[in-house]
């Protein structure tokens, strides 16, 4: 059975109002997405941005008069904010199994020479490989973003056998499950969510990682463990305000990893931690950067 798809440009100060119309319309789903290619980052906490430009979307089961539909649309979003609804995109989709449809989308993907990253009802392409198994999801990681990827890709160069590592802000575990993988003797994981502290759990459980070089903690709770790679993908505000911290928990001499960063703050980033580090010139992918540097004497 195909549905009608239905698409509506709005801006943030209407486009939760008509996501709870078309609901209160019968539509089966409603999802927002960016109509203008405008990135969201580091909302101010508490609020839930929106892009400038937003495309809300509703499917509605096939059955339904199409014409009937977008005229009742309208007349409720008048009657509510007495305006003219702008115009409406009207799509017939046909359909699919579409949980097999996603899983088609995503295949293992190497990192480097060593590292691959596979999903769970995939094979791996090399099993002498570094193999870690780990399912696409929307909430922590799975190498797919930029950020992520060339996080992977320094891990997968440097030689981490037997180093202390920590993963500040870990999600789903990626990184500090691949420097295991590598040969990293210990994993401390730090993440402001429990929920990422458990999703890192069950990939380590699925991934059969030794548990004794796994330690997860919230802030409030993480030891004064230092290390030798200090891993940290989050955003350039939180970073910039972690600087000293990291610091202290990174050995003299160790390796510093900083991403999650875009090319106009890659500087700002870098004066906050060069009084403890000496910093490399920035790694670029898209509009993402990774930082390295070590940790200096003082």
């Amino acid at each position: 059975m195909p549905w009608i798809q239905l698409q509506i440009p709005a801006d943030p100060d209407t486009a939760d109002q008509l996501e709870d119309l078309l609901m209160e319309m019968g539509s089966d789903a409603v999802s927002m997405e960016d109509a203008a290619d405008q990135p969201l980052y580091e909302p101010d906490p508490g609020t839930t941005p929106l892009w400038s430009q937003t495309t809300v979307t509703g499917l509605f089961q096939s059955d339904r008069d199409i014409d009937q539909l977008c005229s009742d649309v309208r007349n409720a979003w008048h009657q509510q904010t007495q305006q003219d609804l702008a115009d409406i995109d009207v799509t017939l989709i046909e359909d699919k199994d579409w949980e097999r449809a996603w899983m088609d989308d995503f295949h293992p993907l190497q990192f480097g020479e060593r590292l691959w990253i596979v999903p769970s009802w995939a094979d791996a392409p090399n099993p002498d490989a570094a193999n870690l198994m780990l399912d696409p999801g929307l909430a922590f990681g799975t190498g797919t973003h930029a950020t992520t990827a060339l996080c992977l890709e320094w891990l997968d160069g440097k030689n981490v056998t037997g180093k202390q590592i920590t993963d500040y802000g870990c999600g789903s575990g990626i990184l500090g499950l691949a420097a295991l993988l590598l040969g990293a003797e210990h994993v401390v994981g730090v993440d402001t969510d429990p929920q990422a502290l458990e999703a890192s759990r069950e990939n380590a459980r699925r991934n059969e990682v030794d548990q004794t070089k796994l330690d997860l903690y919230l802030p409030k709770d993480e030891p004064n463990t230092k290390s030798d790679i200090m891993l940290a993908n989050i955003l350039a505000q939180p970073l910039i305000g972690l600087a000293s911290h990291l610091a202290s928990l990174t050995k003299p001499g160790g390796d510093l990893v900083l991403s999650g960063i875009l090319s106009n703050q890659a500087r700002e980033v870098m004066a906050a931690y060069e009084p403890w580090f000496i910093m490399d010139e920035p790694e670029q992918r898209e509009e993402w950067i990774r930082l390295t540097g070590r940790r200096n004497d003082r």
